[in-house]
Protein backbone atom coordinates (compact mmCIF):
# COMPACT_ATOMS: atom_id res chain seq x y z
CA UNK A 1 0.00 0.00 0.00
CA UNK A 2 2.79 2.12 0.93
CA UNK A 3 4.68 1.88 -2.16
CA UNK A 4 1.32 2.50 -4.23
CA UNK A 5 0.93 5.69 -2.63
CA UNK A 6 4.64 6.65 -3.23
CA UNK A 7 4.05 5.70 -6.76
CA UNK A 8 1.07 7.98 -7.48
CA UNK A 9 2.26 10.64 -5.64
CA UNK A 10 5.31 10.31 -8.02
CA UNK A 11 3.27 10.16 -10.54
CA UNK A 12 1.57 13.25 -9.79
CA UNK A 13 4.56 15.22 -9.15
CA UNK A 14 5.80 14.18 -12.72
CA UNK A 15 2.46 15.42 -14.90
CA UNK A 16 2.49 18.62 -12.89
CA UNK A 17 6.15 19.33 -13.86
CA UNK A 18 5.37 17.91 -17.43
CA UNK A 19 2.27 20.13 -17.64
CA UNK A 20 4.05 23.75 -16.54
CA UNK A 21 7.09 22.39 -18.92
CA UNK A 22 4.01 22.07 -22.00
CA UNK A 23 2.58 25.57 -20.54
CA UNK A 24 5.36 27.24 -20.63
CA UNK A 25 6.60 26.58 -24.14
CA UNK A 26 2.92 27.28 -25.57
CA UNK A 27 3.58 30.82 -23.97
CA UNK A 28 6.67 30.88 -25.51
CA UNK A 29 5.18 29.98 -28.93
CA UNK A 30 2.56 32.29 -28.80
CA UNK A 31 4.38 35.14 -27.81
CA UNK A 32 7.03 34.35 -30.64
CA UNK A 33 4.41 34.22 -32.81
CA UNK A 34 2.03 37.09 -31.47
CA UNK A 35 4.94 39.40 -31.75
CA UNK A 36 7.82 38.07 -33.71
CA UNK A 37 10.62 38.05 -31.93
CA UNK A 38 12.22 35.16 -33.53
CA UNK A 39 13.02 34.27 -29.63
CA UNK A 40 12.92 30.03 -30.83
CA UNK A 41 16.54 30.55 -32.56
CA UNK A 42 19.07 28.31 -31.37
CA UNK A 43 21.25 31.54 -30.50
CA UNK A 44 18.42 32.53 -28.45
CA UNK A 45 17.88 29.20 -26.50
CA UNK A 46 21.20 27.57 -26.06
CA UNK A 47 21.21 28.59 -22.24
CA UNK A 48 18.12 25.91 -22.14
CA UNK A 49 21.51 23.27 -22.28
CA UNK A 50 22.40 24.37 -18.72
CA UNK A 51 18.76 25.71 -17.78
CA UNK A 52 16.97 22.30 -18.38
CA UNK A 53 19.64 19.73 -16.51
CA UNK A 54 19.86 22.33 -13.65
CA UNK A 55 16.12 22.22 -12.97
CA UNK A 56 16.17 18.65 -13.42
CA UNK A 57 18.49 18.34 -10.76
CA UNK A 58 16.75 20.49 -8.21
CA UNK A 59 13.44 18.60 -9.03
CA UNK A 60 14.92 15.49 -8.81
CA UNK A 61 16.07 16.35 -5.26
CA UNK A 62 12.69 17.70 -4.17
CA UNK A 63 11.02 15.21 -5.59
CA UNK A 64 11.91 12.49 -3.13
CA UNK A 65 14.35 14.48 -1.09
CA UNK A 66 17.02 12.11 -1.59
CA UNK A 67 20.93 13.13 -2.79
CA UNK A 68 21.03 16.02 -1.91
CA UNK A 69 24.72 16.07 -3.73
CA UNK A 70 22.40 16.80 -6.82
CA UNK A 71 21.49 20.21 -5.46
CA UNK A 72 25.06 21.40 -6.29
CA UNK A 73 24.87 20.98 -10.05
CA UNK A 74 21.61 22.52 -10.19
CA UNK A 75 21.97 25.51 -8.72
CA UNK A 76 24.74 26.18 -10.32
CA UNK A 77 23.24 24.97 -13.42
CA UNK A 78 19.99 26.71 -12.67
CA UNK A 79 21.91 30.30 -12.21
CA UNK A 80 24.03 30.23 -14.79
CA UNK A 81 21.13 29.58 -17.33
CA UNK A 82 19.25 32.37 -15.88
CA UNK A 83 22.12 34.61 -16.25
CA UNK A 84 22.64 33.72 -19.90
CA UNK A 85 18.78 34.32 -20.90
CA UNK A 86 19.13 38.06 -18.87
CA UNK A 87 22.56 38.61 -21.56
CA UNK A 88 20.74 37.15 -23.96
CA UNK A 89 17.50 39.21 -23.24
CA UNK A 90 19.78 42.54 -22.53
CA UNK A 91 22.11 41.99 -25.41
CA UNK A 92 25.03 41.21 -23.38
CA UNK A 93 25.15 44.76 -22.06
CA UNK A 94 26.49 43.91 -19.11
CA UNK A 95 28.31 41.10 -18.96
CA UNK A 96 30.91 42.76 -18.06
CA UNK A 97 29.27 43.73 -14.40
CA UNK A 98 27.41 40.51 -14.39
CA UNK A 99 30.95 37.97 -14.14
CA UNK A 100 30.56 37.49 -10.33
CA UNK A 101 27.07 35.79 -10.89
CA UNK A 102 29.93 32.89 -12.38
CA UNK A 103 31.21 32.75 -8.65
CA UNK A 104 27.78 32.98 -7.02
CA UNK A 105 26.27 30.43 -8.90
CA UNK A 106 28.99 28.02 -7.28
CA UNK A 107 28.22 29.57 -3.89
CA UNK A 108 24.33 28.74 -3.98
CA UNK A 109 24.86 25.53 -5.21
CA UNK A 110 27.32 24.51 -2.18
CA UNK A 111 24.55 26.72 0.07
CA UNK A 112 21.65 24.64 -0.96
CA UNK A 113 24.09 21.25 -0.04
CA UNK A 114 24.54 23.24 3.21
CA UNK A 115 20.86 23.53 3.80
CA UNK A 116 19.08 20.56 2.85
CA UNK A 117 22.10 18.14 3.91
CA UNK A 118 21.96 18.00 7.39
CA UNK A 119 23.96 21.61 7.86
CA UNK A 120 27.27 20.35 7.83
CA UNK A 121 30.00 23.26 9.33
CA UNK A 122 32.58 22.71 6.97
CA UNK A 123 30.43 23.64 3.94
CA UNK A 124 29.99 26.91 4.86
CA UNK A 125 33.40 27.75 4.49
CA UNK A 126 33.78 27.60 0.42
CA UNK A 127 29.93 29.18 0.52
CA UNK A 128 31.35 32.42 2.99
CA UNK A 129 34.65 32.70 0.96
CA UNK A 130 33.13 32.39 -2.26
CA UNK A 131 30.65 34.50 -1.39
CA UNK A 132 32.79 37.16 -0.26
CA UNK A 133 34.58 36.50 -3.24
CA UNK A 134 31.69 37.41 -5.80
CA UNK A 135 30.42 40.22 -3.80
CA UNK A 136 33.69 42.90 -3.38
CA UNK A 137 34.47 41.99 -7.37
CA UNK A 138 30.12 42.93 -7.68
CA UNK A 139 31.02 45.89 -5.31
CA UNK A 140 34.20 47.07 -7.17
CA UNK A 141 32.60 46.54 -10.22
CA UNK A 142 29.46 48.99 -9.25
CA UNK A 143 32.14 51.43 -7.98
CA UNK A 144 33.73 51.56 -10.96
CA UNK A 145 30.35 51.89 -13.24
CA UNK A 146 29.69 54.61 -10.21
CA UNK A 147 33.09 56.85 -10.88
CA UNK A 148 32.97 55.77 -14.96
CA UNK A 149 29.24 57.57 -15.08
CA UNK A 150 30.88 60.49 -12.53
CA UNK A 151 33.21 62.24 -14.34
CA UNK A 152 36.46 61.83 -12.16
CA UNK A 153 37.84 65.38 -12.53
CA UNK A 154 34.61 66.63 -10.82
CA UNK A 155 34.61 64.09 -8.20
CA UNK A 156 37.86 65.75 -6.26
CA UNK A 157 36.82 69.17 -6.31
CA UNK A 158 32.98 67.74 -5.15
CA UNK A 159 34.99 66.33 -2.54
CA UNK A 160 36.66 69.41 -1.66
CA UNK A 161 33.62 71.63 -1.58
CA UNK A 162 31.65 69.29 -0.01
CA UNK A 163 34.35 69.19 3.04
CA UNK A 164 34.58 73.38 2.92
CA UNK A 165 30.99 73.04 3.35
CA UNK A 166 30.99 70.67 6.43
CA UNK A 167 33.69 72.73 8.26
CA UNK A 168 32.10 75.96 7.67
CA UNK A 169 28.67 75.21 8.99
CA UNK A 170 28.74 71.93 10.60
CA UNK A 171 32.25 72.69 12.68
CA UNK A 172 31.01 76.32 12.97
CA UNK A 173 27.42 76.02 14.76
CA UNK A 174 28.57 73.77 17.13
CA UNK A 175 28.74 75.89 20.89
CA UNK A 176 31.79 76.62 22.40
CA UNK A 177 33.03 74.49 24.76
CA UNK A 178 33.52 75.92 28.45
Amino acid sequence: MDDTQNTQEYDKGNTTFFGILLIAIGVLLLLNALFDWHFLRMRNLWPLFLLVPGLTFEYAYFSNRKNPGLLVPGGILTVMGSLFFFEIITGWRFSEYTWPVYIFSVAIGLYQLYWFSGKPKGLLIPVFILTLIGGVSQVLLLLDLSFAILNSSIIVPCICIGLGLFFIFVRNTKPPKK
